[in-house]
């Protein structure tokens, strides 16, 4: 914990620095939800092909980014509020624009009290 995923399309491949983003994203999990740093992992999918819109869902000229943050349960509301508009914010300073339209979300979500981890 925290498992954290980012989805994005790649149509901002080479205007995401990735690895930046993902040690900024760890140092605000750890101070804004008291997350243990060497617990933070980043798993980014790159999506060939993004739909938007109805007229022309496949236009080139949108991009989409989602990350969703999976912690175990027991943060506020607020707290996930906070941890949500930090990630919008580093995706701002991390993803260069170059003329696409970019459609970026975060979400928390709560570890089901199964979860379990396994580390090698």
């Amino acid at each position: 914990m925290p498992n954290i995923t980012v989805d994005y399309s790649a149509a901002v491949t080479h205007a995401f620095d990735r690895e930046a983003f993902a040690r900024a994203l760890h140092t605000a999990v750890v101070e804004i939800a008291v997350a243990k740093p060497e617990a933070c992992k980043t798993l980014f999918r790159r999506a060939d092909e993004t739909a938007y819109g109805y007229e022309d869902p496949l236009e080139q000229q949108h991009a989409v980014v989602h990350v969703c943050l999976g912690l175990l349960a027991g943060r506020t509301d607020d707290t996930k509020a906070r941890l949500t508009e930090a990630v919008l914010e580093l995706l701002r300073g991390h993803i260069a624009d170059e003329g696409i339209t970019l459609h970026a979300s975060a979400e928390i979500r709560d570890l089901d009290p199964s979860y379990r981890k396994f580390d090698r």
